[in-house]
């Protein structure tokens, strides 16, 4: 049975060691053979150079030049010429006539022959540095002309050294000359695994493959789910935002980058977001919506770097929310209607039974005179009815904790409304707020004036409460204020940012006084008028 191997590619580290490692051994190969040619060159320069001084001293002897009228100058030259090179280390100093006729060598059987270079530089007079191919080798040699006392050209002087001989010491050099590199492929293999272990701690282990599917899985899990999702760093700049936040809070295509605080609206929205609140799923309101926003800090290695942040849209939620609680109050408030109901029945029979018949319908009348004529006010105004049960449903919660809530007479309630969920949102919120104003203190009231007027709706809600504290005016309408005691913290500080938002919504204008009380006076221009004014 064959078995086959399967090539697996190696791992990113090792590919990164492999590749530094190489990029390190080609750079200083190329570097050392650079020097070593440098080397070479710069030693090959010395030895013409002293090649060039021997054959200057030796051509500078009277010895040598008087020889030259002798019946055998190699008598003299040789001995003389022999002595110099084995004193100066050369390989030849050779002495030789016009014709190129040597009269010394290291090699005596040389000696009367003709030279085997070319002597013509240096018969002309010049100096020549070079290297050259003779009877002992290759060497680097250095030729120059012989004169007399005249100063006329008898001969030349050549001196010369093996490149064998150059680059014996040039072989002798190399371990100085490889110190540098191999201290430095040393250090830049060390590097290499350094920072081949540093990126593998950094990925995490993981090859390209496996990063490259773990970040589509990443966007498609991000922008997939339906809730908002934000991170931001240490410093409060965004790292990562998915298409529903963007939606949610109005972002654009420019949101990764920047600060929290330049793409998030002020107010209890970017408390939250900014860490600056602790409690979980915070209430907010932005851009006209109701979202739960939670920020939770991201440790890695046990060291924070930043902060998820999720949003929730409750808009819908929150608004069948309030009203289930609208229908609970009543609903409470029905219940102590009937037992307050029965009481008075009680009251009416025992009067009945004693004969009291004046006195019964005296209780009667003034038990139902108040709530009678709201009742009928209300009902043939010809008001939307939406309204009218929402201020009737009011009244009851109002008479439930000792508050009378009243329509002013010089209310003129709309019919259909077009605009009737901002209205409802306005006149609803006023009403709590006046409520939680005025029922601590066991009694009071509440006045609701409602007038329709020619290019606009004009509410105004003024209770007999404490007023509102004039260095709060410009803060009260903030999303997350609130003067209460935090129960439900996630859920306060919601009703007077959602009037804000509506009146904003509309192009109307709010405004608070203390008058006896808190007033707050709010006019919402008709829709015709709210889009001209916009068009002016």
């Amino acid at each position: 049975m064959e078995s086959s191997r399967v090539w697996r590619r190696p791992r990113l580290s090792t590919q990164i060691l492999l590749l530094q490692v190489g990029i390190i051994v080609i750079t200083l190969g190329a570097g050392l053979a650079v020097s070593l040619v440098q080397a070479r060159r710069q030693l090959d320069r010395q030895t013409g150079e002293h090649s060039l001084a021997i054959a200057r001293a030796v051509a500078s002897l009277d010895t040598i030049v008087e020889a030259f009228d002798d019946p055998k100058p190699e008598r003299t030259i040789n001995p003389i010429a022999e002595a110099i090179r084995r004193k100066t280390g050369a390989a030849f100093i050779v002495v030789a006539n016009r014709q190129g006729i040597r009269y010394s060598h290291p090699n005596r059987e040389e000696i009367g022959q003709r030279i085997s270079t070319d002597p013509s530089v240096a018969l002309s007079g010049r100096e020549y540095v070079g290297s050259q191919t003779g009877t002992l080798g290759r060497s680097v040699r250095a030729k120059v002309p012989l004169r007399n006392r005249n100063g006329r050209v008898i001969g030349l002087v050549s001196v010369g050294f093996l490149e064998r001989t150059v680059a014996a010491r040039l072989r002798a050099d190399l371990p100085v000359i490889l110190i540098p590199p191999a201290l430095g492929l040393a250090l830049g293999i060390l590097g290499a695994v350094l920072l081949a272990g540093r990126i593998k701690r950094q990925t995490f282990g993981l090859e390209p493959e496996e990063i490259g599917a773990l970040l589509e899985q990443h966007e498609a899990m991000l922008h997939g789910i339906r809730e908002g999702t934000l991170t931001a760093d240490l410093a409060g700049r965004v790292t990562l935002v998915n298409d529903e936040a963007r939606r949610l809070l109005g972002l654009g295509d420019d949101a990764v980058g920047r600060n929290l605080a330049e793409i998030v609206p002020p107010g209890h929205v970017r408390e939250v977001m900014a860490g600056n609140v602790d409690e979980p799923d915070q209430v907010v309101l932005v851009n006209y919506r109701v979202l739960v926003v939670n920020r939770m800090p991201v440790a890695v290695r046990g060291k924070e770097i930043g902060a998820v942040i999720t949003l929730r849209d409750r808009t819908e939620l929150e608004a069948l929310l309030r009203e289930l609680n609208d229908v609970r109050s009543l609903a409470d408030a029905l219940r102590a209607q009937e037992h307050e109901f029965s009481h008075r029945l009680h009251v009416i029979a025992g009067l009945m039974d004693v004969g009291r018949h004046d006195e019964a319908i005296r209780f009667i009348q003034q038990e139902s005179l108040v709530r009678q004529a709201l009742v009928a006010s209300l009902m043939d105004s010809g008001a939307d009815p939406v309204l009218v049960g929402l201020l009737l449903g009011k009244a009851a919660v109002a008479s439930e904790r000792g508050v009378e809530l009243r329509v002013t007479e010089d209310s003129r309630l709309p019919g259909e409304l077009a605009e009737a969920r901002d209205v409802i949102t306005i006149v609803g919120n006023l009403v709590d707020n006046a409520l939680d104003s005025v029922a601590p203190a066991g009694s009071g009231y509440i006045e609701v004036t409602i007038r329709e007027e020619h290019d606009g709706i004009l509410i105004r809600v003024h209770d007999s409460g404490p007023g509102v504290d004039p260095r709060l005016m410009d803060e009260i309408f903030t999303d997350g204020f609130t003067t209460k005691i935090a129960a439900g913290v996630g859920r306060r500080g919601l009703g007077l940012a959602l009037v804000s938002q509506a009146v904003q919504r509309r192009s109307g204008r709010v405004r608070v006084e203390n008058a006896e009380g808190a007033s707050f006076t709010v006019f919402l221009p008709h829709a015709r008028s709210s889009l001209g004014a916009a068009s002016r």
